[in-house]
């Protein structure tokens, strides 16, 4: 595979539509010499390296056709909840899903794949704490189609492994995932970046989202806790019902109120500019327009929010339909 010099270049279709991910390159992809990349020789005999790559693409010819067809053949509708056979592989689902969890340990940080990094002109800041994150999201879940590529941190992906990518979480790190959809809770070891698809929080191997009981869907509201290294189940289930928080163990399932999905397109300091917003988007035919006061910040916010939604689908389209309308920083909100 020929690796490019961006990290849009490195997002391959499947990513750009699911959960988009990007192993920033490793320290060996430097000395690579692919044909037509820029290097000193290339300048030095352009005609020589013009031969050279046309006698590259001459000999590749037939798998060069071969991509071309198979990435034609991926824009035909499929059936059932895989995405581009990224899934099962040959372990029955059964024995996947008896894979344990994670245990937390304490490991040093990699040497790659914690400096900041920038996708999609948008600049990422590396964690150097796994402990005290909460966040509450969307989570996809990636499979076979990258079964023994190099994640963002050096080693080999392992889609029967209880990892997963994230977006700011330290290389290595482990958090607590919940899905708000139905109780069930795994621990994984966040060993890769991403997802860069926006209105993503985490991206699951197999295993994990077979856990989670997510692969048929391909997407599920969670909510992720960092772990400290001698954090352990059994862990925290956040709820405000009668004010109070529940904790269960890890893998097991627990009653939770179904959780909500709201597309939050602007923040206010003014009730007013909240309002005008609101009124501007029911004008524009959009419905469930609210606005909700918030006081989690130091200071009052009014948030402009539409919802609830039925599903993750449906603020997908909703994010894409406000994009066009022209407000572009809209993003999920779980709750």
């Amino acid at each position: 595979m020929i690796r490019l010099a961006t990290a849009e270049q490195e997002l391959s279709s499947r990513d750009r539509s699911r959960g988009g991910r990007f192993r920033p390159p490793l320290a060996a992809d430097s000395g690579r010499n692919w044909p037509g990349r820029v290097t000193p020789r290339t300048f030095a005999a352009p005609v020589a390296a013009h031969r050279n790559i046309k006698r590259w693409l001459l000999g590749r010819a037939p798998l060069l056709l071969l991509l071309l067809l198979e990435a034609a053949c991926s824009t035909l509708p499929r059936k059932g909840g895989y995405y581009q056979n990224d899934g099962p592989g040959r372990m029955p689902l059964t024995e996947v899903t008896s894979i344990p969890n994670a245990v937390p340990k304490a490991e040093p940080l990699s040497p790659i794949g914690n400096q900041p990094y920038t996708v999609f002109n948008k600049t990422y800041y590396p964690m150097k704490d796994a402990a005290g994150y909460h966040a509450r999201g969307v989570a996809s879940w990636y499979g076979r189609q990258f079964r023994g590529r190099f994640t963002s941190d050096g080693e080999r992906y392992n889609m029967y492994a209880m990892t997963a990518a994230h977006k700011t979480l330290p290389l290595p790190s482990y958090a607590r995932v919940l899905d708000l959809s139905n109780g069930r809770s795994v621990i994984v070891r966040i060993n890769d970046r991403g997802p860069f698809l926006e209105n993503r929080l985490i991206d699951l191997s197999y295993a994990a989202a077979a856990k989670l009981g997510m692969l048929g869907t391909g997407t599920a509201p969670v909510e992720v806790d960092g772990l400290a290294p001698w954090e352990a189940p059994p862990a925290r289930v956040a709820r405000k019902e009668a004010g109070t928080s529940a904790r269960v163990p890890v893998g097991k399932t627990t009653a939770l109120k179904s959780p909500q999905l709201y597309l939050q397109v602007g923040a206010f300091a003014k009730r007013s500019d909240a309002e005008m917003l609101r009124m501007r988007l029911e004008h524009a035919d959009f419905t469930q327009v609210c606005v909700q006061r918030s006081h989690s910040t130091p200071a009052t916010r009014f948030r402009v929010r539409i919802g609830p939604l039925p599903s993750v689908a449906d603020s997908d389209r909703l994010a894409q339909r406000v994009a066009a309308y022209g407000i572009h920083n809209a993003y999920v909100v779980v709750e």
